[in-house]
């Protein structure tokens, strides 16, 4: 009995401090997912579907040609405690034009650049900070060189993403007139057959200086999902 009453207790415990954690502070800037594609040929399309830390992101990637391809992403999230009013909301989209190159029959190089709008709201409230309110809109623009290797079972990344943030409050709860440089390094993962496989990405997002920058950031990226690939020509 005194074991289960001290297991009890240390969940309690182990609950009330996963909550603060989630609620503790307002993101005004979540990093989705980086979209590494690594392309092969002309009018092949590369999808991901994955869901992250305070992140549901979908991506598409389309060769246009042997060496360059378009890309688009769309990221959201919708959270609501449901024993406060605490909430969280945000909702990203952005397109991007890239150039891809085959180094071997599965080595691949790319670099994408491209510019997105979003919009985040939010209201976090509890004993230890008081409360925190977030209402912007806000712009980015990015670049992601990336290398790596594709295969019928296993794709493989390594991406640097450099992103320029801006914050435009809708209200007085911060303020922020000038872009806000990030660097966000991930390693990407897909397993599975040819067409259909299983993808994962682990990476961070820091900002290259803290001295301007006064709004809060996730700084983990982390997202799992599936991922899909048509007409893509295996040597």
């Amino acid at each position: 009995m005194k074991i289960n009453y001290c297991i009890k207790k240390i969940t309690q415990v182990l609950s009330y401090f996963l909550f603060v954690l989630l609620f503790a502070c307002s993101p005004e800037y979540i990093p989705n997912m980086i979209n590494t594609p690594m392309l092969s040929n002309k009018g092949e399309i590369q999808g991901n579907i994955a869901a992250g830390i305070n992140t549901i992101d979908g991506q598409m990637a389309i060769a246009i040609t042997d060496n360059f391809a378009v890309m688009t992403n769309a990221s959201y999230y919708n959270r609501t405690s449901d024993s406060t009013n605490n909430f969280h909301k945000h909702i990203l989209l952005e397109g991007g034009l890239g150039y891809y190159l085959k180094l071997s029959d599965v080595g691949r190089f790319e670099v994408f650049g491209g510019y997105g709008l979003g919009n985040v709201e939010g209201y976090y409230e509890n004993s230890i900070i008081g409360s925190s309110i977030t209402d912007a809109n806000f712009s980015r623009f990015f670049i992601q060189p990336a290398i790596g290797a594709s295969s019928q079972v296993f794709d493989g990344s390594f991406a640097t993403r450099f992103v320029f943030v801006r914050m435009n409050p809708n209200g007085d709860n911060f303020d922020t007139g000038s872009y806000i440089p990030f660097i966000e390094p991930a390693v990407t993962f897909r397993l599975g057959y040819k067409h259909i496989k299983g993808v994962m990405q682990v990476g961070f997002s820091l900002p290259i200086s803290k001295t301007n920058i006064n709004f809060d950031y996730q700084p983990i990226i982390f997202n799992v999902g599936v991922s899909y690939n048509i007409w893509k020509s295996y040597e």
